[in-house]
């Protein structure tokens, strides 16, 4: 009889450490663990346990930020940490890590508080277009998502327009803050037939992914380039003025500048400019860009550019 209550205490004892060991990974109270860990060096392992358990749901694009997940994205912002505690600060640029808030593969940068993210078409890709130069005055390093032909609806092959883009990988975003983000574009949307409320609907996306992933981030929108001053490219260049200002956002209007600079002889096409031209919309956009108060890393360097109508210095 003296049996009996020892081989309970054990039965016991088995049913309740199975009952423990049954979850492995879920974090006591059935919470999901913060969403501080990336899955390092494999992204791909990252998204397979993302799948297995609970995973953070960011809001619908327009949708407030709730506070549980406003917590999520703090600690986000903060630096997501690899497996085993270690830090994004240390982690050699170029790394892929899955960010388990937003489900997703993000690139470690080198210098995030120096970095620019820069999502743009043609205009911005080469490594002398004049967005790259204007940041690269004020001591930016350009970190580039985006693809000559796309836009905020226009697509290329298989890459897809700039919000389609994010949202399937075919460019990623800083894993850390950057310290700018500068949304150029609209051009290709003009030239493929886009609408007003295309392009709107689109842009209404993408700055609500941007905001949500980067909440303090300083966003400014540049438009479109546009020649002889009209035509859907001009209307185009005042629409993402228009959804700038609706998101509360800065915003370069470039419509006439090719022809209040006299910059139409350097086109090498309809549309795209020639290395002189690069570095004078370059030079242009770096000034507008200090007016604005976007800090300048250092000293900007180039000849001034006048202002046809009025002679003024720009840069």
């Amino acid at each position: 009889m003296s049996r009996i209550p020892a081989l309970t205490r054990f039965i016991v004892l088995g049913i309740t450490a199975g009952l423990l060991l049954s979850t492995p990974g879920q974090p006591l109270g059935g919470f999901p663990s913060a969403p501080t860990v990336a899955e390092v060096p494999s992204a791909a392992a990252g998204r397979a346990g993302a799948a297995a358990g609970a995973k953070a749901v960011p809001p619908a694009p327009g949708e407030p930020v709730a506070a549980p997940y406003s917590a999520q994205l703090g600690a986000a912002q903060g630096g997501l940490r690899a497996a085993g505690g270690q830090s994004l600060d240390v982690m050699a640029p170029g790394s892929v890590v899955f960010n388990p808030v937003f489900g997703r593969d993000e690139v470690v940068v080198a210098d995030p508080g120096r970095t620019a993210l820069l999502i743009g078409d043609s205009q911005s890709s080469p490594a002398n277009g004049w967005p790259r130069q204007a940041l690269a005055a004020l001591g930016y390093n350009v970190h580039f998502c985006g693809l000559g032909g796309t836009g905020f609806v226009a697509s290329r092959g298989a890459v897809g327009n700039y919000i389609d883009a994010l949202e399937q990988g075919d460019w990623l975003l800083p894993a850390q803050a950057p310290a700018l983000i500068i949304v150029e574009g609209g051009g290709n949307d003009a030239a493929q037939g886009a609408s007003d409320g295309e392009i709107r609907t689109n842009a209404d996306r993408l700055l609500t992914a941007l905001k949500s992933r980067f909440p303090t981030a300083r966003i400014v929108m540049v438009g479109t380039l546009a020649r002889d001053g009209g035509g859907r490219r001009t209307e185009v260049d005042a629409l993402v003025g228009s959804i700038a200002a609706a998101h509360g956002l800065e915003f370069v209007g470039v419509g006439d500048w090719l022809t209040r600079y006299d910059l139409e002889r350097r086109l090498m096409d309809s549309v795209h400019m020639d290395n002189e031209g690069r570095r004078v919309l370059g030079n242009l956009l770096a000034r507008r860009f200090k007016d604005m108060g976007v800090p300048d890393l250092k000293s900007p360097a180039g000849d001034a550019v006048r202002d046809r109508g009025t002679g003024r210095e720009l840069g």
